[in-house]
């Protein structure tokens, strides 16, 4: 069991209550068993984000549509493994989604985990999609300052140069100035 896995299974046992549904989800290598918890009624969330989480880890893609979801959720823990599953995935149609779910204003507290595997995907989509966000975070009073560092990190990681005018902009904001400078140094090489 590899340490995400290991991390995901002990967080659901205790929503889970443990018990013999849990037990078989987290043992079985049916894909079919666990595709099926995604499509059926009244299943718990812990029991849905436990198979999507093994189908998207598997590559599996019927995970996809759950993994979004869960990856546009209230609780962090459960977008940190959605992201890492949808990742694993290799869906290609990750990047687009992540890209909705970072830019939709709606949701702007839910989307440091998008931002962050936009980062990661190295995507067509992702440079457009983080340079949206920063641009958006640095109004003045916005309180999303921990999106708006996760984007200027990652642009600064993709090497962009068409990010080097809106890095450029997150300079005078105090809690961005230092991964600014160093997202510059990146893109103006």
């Amino acid at each position: 069991m590899d340490e995400e896995l290991r991390s995901l299974a002990s967080r659901l046992r205790n929503e889970a209550r443990g018990g013999p549904v849990y037990e078989r989800l987290l043992a079985t290598a049916d894909h079919d068993e666990l595709a099926a918890v995604l499509t059926e009624r009244e299943r718990p969330l812990w029991a849905r984000e436990l198979a999507a989480f093994r189908l998207g880890c598997a590559g599996d893609r019927r995970a996809f549509e759950s993994l979004v979801l869960l990856l546009n959720h209230r609780d962090p823990e459960r977008c940190v493994s959605a992201a890492h599953a949808l990742f694993l995935l290799g869906d290609p149609r990750t990047p687009r989604a992540a890209a909705a779910l970072a830019t939709n204003e709606l949701r702007v507290a839910y989307a440091l985990l998008p931002v962050r595997l936009l980062t990661r995907l190295r995507a067509p989509e992702s440079a457009p999609a983080l340079m949206t966000v920063l641009r958006r975070r640095l109004t003045a009073g916005d309180p999303h300052w921990r999106v708006a560092l996760a984007c200027v990190e990652g642009l600064g990681a993709l090497g962009d140069e068409r990010a080097a005018e809106i890095v450029r902009a997150a300079l005078p904001h105090p809690r961005l100035t230092a991964a600014a400078a160093a997202a510059l140094a990146r893109l103006e090489v």
